[in-house]
């Protein structure tokens, strides 16, 4: 894929207020780590998470991404009017029916011209909305667009340990499949996307690649039930094969570009834990030095994570005009995107 016309205008993000370290999570579970056995510290240790923040309770990820979706309509300077198109991209979201992009839509003051949906593909919801913006800019279709998320991971993480500490039959063996439960973070992140000949300075995106390994599809499912909103995960394998799938897009990401390994001087992932990104890295010989990590104090976001490296990035200069960069986005399911983007000098 390749885009001709679009910039990212500006992003928009919003931290929560609450941090949840690793080691109160094992503090609440420290009779289950006593009756099995388990090292403490080992929550930080396998997934390199030392906290990860959390909202306040009962907020909505439409309350998370209107707080977001403002942030970056004041930074853009652009009207609530000017906004031709919405599209919420969270794992989470706010009940079955009707889109949460409604309630977004509605928060944020957006005309009924605009088109508003939800677009839900696990962690790469919010690169897949990207790409969809892009597509009805570069066919003409607006000229202006929002994308935001916004996750919650109170009820699953509340539900994992409320769900451990009453599993008497739980052993070493069956805990494994709910640590990645308890990596999960709260965040919030919007990008206004618009024509570059609305801003012609903005950064650009350029194009990408994806590939899609969906016979894999069974490594990490999540569901609401009568226990709460649980999810099992087959950490190790899902590792496994979710780099595969990185190493299937990466070439051809790089020939859809036309560049080469070294041309992309600065990386934004989906952080999963630093084991992770050190094999993505490695795998893909890229050097971790150029990546912008967010993992060790806001856990694993889902679909906000590598935007909100982005974003920070910008915020703290260490994304600047010249720089060339990828988007880095891996999901179960699974299926990989990678996107490039370009800060004109």
């Amino acid at each position: 894929m390749k885009f001709i016309n679009t910039t990212i205008t500006e992003f928009g993000y919003v931290l929560p207020p609450n941090i949840l370290s690793s080691a109160s999570i094992e503090k609440k579970l420290s009779a289950v780590y006593k009756k099995l056995k388990l090292p403490e510290g080992r929550l930080e240790l396998m997934s390199g998470i030392k906290e990860r923040r959390l909202w306040n309770a009962g907020t909505k990820p439409s309350e998370a991404a209107i707080l977001a979706g403002t942030k970056a309509m004041e930074n853009a300077k652009v009207k609530p009017e000017q906004i031709e198109s919405l599209i919420f991209s969270s794992v989470s979201r706010d009940m079955m029916e009707p889109a949460t992009a409604s309630f977004v839509h509605s928060g944020l003051h957006l005309p009924a011209t605009c088109h508003a949906f939800d677009l839900s593909n696990a962690c790469l919801g919010f690169l897949n909305a990207m790409v969809m913006t892009a597509n009805m800019i570069e066919t003409g279709q607006i000229k202006t667009g929002l994308v935001v998320a916004g996750e919650t991971a109170e009820n699953l993480i509340n539900s994992t340990i409320t769900n451990i500490l009453n599993d008497t039959e739980l052993t070493r063996k069956s805990i494994k499949g709910h640590f990645a439960s308890l990596t999960i973070g709260s965040g919030s992140i919007a990008v206004v996307m618009q024509h570059s000949s609305l801003n012609p300075k903005g950064i650009k995106l350029i194009g990408g690649a994806l590939n899609t390994n969906t016979k894999h599809n069974n490594l990490c499912q999540g569901a609401d039930g009568n226990n709460g909103t649980l999810m099992q995960t087959d950490s190790e394998e899902l590792l496994k094969r979710g780099i595969e799938t990185a190493a299937n897009t990466w070439p051809l990401f790089l020939q859809n570009l036309q560049w080469n390994p070294k041309t992309p001087n600065r990386f934004f992932t989906h952080q999963v834990g630093i084991a992770h990104s050190k094999l993505l890295f490695e795998t893909l010989g890229i050097n971790p030095k150029l990546n912008f990590p967010t993992v060790e104090v806001m856990g694993n976001t889902g679909s906000v994570a590598a935007p909100l490296g982005t974003a920070m990035a910008i915020e703290q200069g260490y994304f600047e005009k010249g720089d060339k960069a990828a988007m880095l986005g891996i999901g179960s399911g699974i299926n990989c995107l990678m996107l490039a983007m370009e800060y004109p000098r």
